[in-house]
């Protein structure tokens, strides 16, 4: 599994996207018992927060501390660094495990053995991720693909093939449980949305060859453009399954 998200832990923690209780609820509908849930690559607690209130305990592992260290406390979690297939948790054990837009990083038959092994025999695990961001403004939205597709092509990791795909070609050794299309929307400023591109791994691998930002040809037409806020969207990845 890939650390790559320690550095500017600050910003990720800012400017990421906030999941939205209606893939909460989606997902505790199929959960029958509320003791212990784990949260696999928490990051700095975005998903964590919204489970608190349904579970017994949670625990929230991730491999880089320094994005933990930006998570909120709860008194019924417990944080942990570890990779991903190392939770440390007692067999058969876990009502739900849950990863949100950190799954397409792991070793995936390393965690699942791991989520076989922890997993009750009527628990639940859900990927959660979301896909690329789309922008109601057409001149925006064509700066963003343009961004995406052309300039850094060639910078993005292999593993971002899985959220192209929408997570359908990810591995999923699961009973699948059929879900709704499910969508997080936005009124963002230039600012907020210039602080979210900035997080982007693909970008931030082009920094590390090329001095000036890839975001210049944006700046320039959010500029130009008034300062009403912009309409967001993220289609929302969600796989759902049970033990076979």
């Amino acid at each position: 599994m890939k650390d790559l998200f320690s550095r500017g832990s600050d910003l990720y923690c800012q400017a990421r996207p906030q999941y939205s209780t209606a893939i909460v609820d989606t997902i505790l509908q199929h959960v029958p018992e509320r003791g212990l849930a784990w949260d696999c690559g928490a990051g700095s607690g975005q998903f964590t927060q919204l489970l608190a209130p349904h579970f017994q305990q949670i625990l929230a592992t991730d491999l880089s501390r320094a994005q933990l260290d930006q998570a909120p406390h709860w008194a019924n979690v417990r944080y942990c660094a570890c990779v991903a297939q190392d939770s440390g948790l007692a067999d058969a054990s876990v009502d739900l495990i849950t990863v949100a837009q950190a799954i397409h990083w792991f070793d995936f038959e390393a965690f699942y053995a791991e989520v076989h092994r922890v997993l009750k025999p009527r628990g639940v695990f859900a990927a959660v991720g979301y896909g690329l961001i789309q922008v109601v403004d057409t001149e925006v939205k064509a700066a963003i693909q343009r961004l995406y597709f052309q300039t850094l092509k060639g910078y993005w990791d292999a593993e971002r093939r899985y959220i192209d795909s929408l997570y359908r070609t990810i591995p999923f050794p699961f009973k699948e449980i059929v879900t709704p299309e499910l969508s997080l929307k936005y009124s963002w400023s230039a600012t907020q949305l210039l602080k979210y591109l900035n997080t982007w791994t693909g970008l931030q691998h082009y920094l590390k060859q090329y001095t000036e930002s890839p975001l210049l040809e944006l700046q320039q037409l959010l500029q130009r453009q008034s300062a009403q806020n912009l309409e967001i969207e993220f289609p929302i990845l969600l796989r759902l399954g049970c033990l076979v």
